[in-house]
């Protein structure tokens, strides 16, 4: 017999405000407890010492959160000149002190021209990615080195916010895959010093910005669960960059049976993934392969009910 699932069946996205401290999952864990939701997962993991946007998926949404994974992401960060650390922040242990060369906001600027566009970057140690099974930072923990190769990432946007000589703020657009620690650390070289960053905060992730972000506290204050669903976004939210595609009730039927229904499908190349839609509810996300035909790909649960 199937083992009931604990908790309640909520469904949506939530744009989390993470505070400082906490890691992703642990906030993670205290938003699922607020919500008394069955299922949840987050998309972009951000690091303790980290805040701001955390998407944080429930129920049938943690079906199309792989989609976040690729997305573009905006951040603030402030960079301390004079010292490298261990962890590329300023969590981290000092392992070696920079002279820090006389500099004014231009010198930064100038830099930082240097860095806009595809660069080349090797990831840190301190990091999720894995080696042989294990996470990178749980070997850097052991005192151990990978050799770890070069990454491609780009650098959409890199702006001066605020300068002070020894330190400077900055708001970076960045690919998948970037370590703003990393390119703090690189900006640091390139202006002939040390580098690490003492405050990190993710302002956007995809099509998601900072105004839609609620804190932990700010959730625990709503009156009742209804208040707290209410501040959720819908599931496809997270695939709205796909084509959309409207059924009737019998290709719609047809989909939630597992087979493949014909419908309108012009403007939308075979091959492609689209939302799928029945009378303005959401279906999921179906695979065109045909001009006149759509298999099902990634359905909700409730898509059958």
């Amino acid at each position: 017999m199937a083992r009931r699932r604990r908790g309640l069946p909520v469904n949506g996205v939530l744009l989390l405000d993470k505070p400082k401290g906490l890691s992703s999952n642990h906030a993670l864990q205290r938003a699922r407890r607020l919500f008394q939701a069955q299922k949840a997962g987050h998309t972009g993991t951000l690091d303790p010492m980290a805040t701001g946007l955390l998407p944080v998926c429930f129920g049938e949404a943690t079906k199309f959160s792989a989609h976040l994974l690729a997305a573009d992401k905006v951040y603030r960060t402030r960079v301390e000149l004079g010292a490298v650390t261990d962890t590329g922040d300023a969590e981290g242990e000092v392992v070696e002190r920079c002279a820090v060369p006389p500099l004014t906001a231009a010198d930064v600027e100038g830099v930082l021209e240097r860095f806009h566009g595809e660069i080349e970057q090797v990831p840190p140690m301190y990091s999720a990615l894995k080696h042989q099974g294990r996470k990178l930072y749980e070997l850097a923990r052991e005192g151990k080195t990978i050799e770890r190769a070069a990454r491609r990432v780009t650098v959409y946007d890199a702006r001066l916010l605020a300068f002070e000589g020894e330190a400077f703020e900055l708001e970076v657009k960045v690919s998948k895959g970037t370590y703003v620690r990393t390119l703090a650390e690189d900006i640091g070289r390139a202006l002939g010093s040390g580098a690490h960053i003492s405050a990190l905060r993710r302002l956007a992730i995809g099509p998601f910005t900072a105004p839609g972000m609620l804190t932990l506290e700010a959730l625990e204050a709503l009156p009742d669960q209804a208040a707290r669903e209410a501040t959720l976004l819908p599931v496809d939210v997270l695939v709205a960059h796909l084509p959309r595609l409207e059924l009737d009730a019998s290709a719609a039927a047809r989909l939630t049976l597992g087979q493949a229904a014909r419908v309108d499908a012009s403007g939308i190349a075979t091959g492609e993934t689209a939302r799928l839609y029945c009378d303005g509810a959401f279906l999921g996300l179906g695979a065109v392969t045909a001009p006149q035909e759509v298999a099902p790909k990634r359905l909700l649960s409730t898509a059958a009910d």
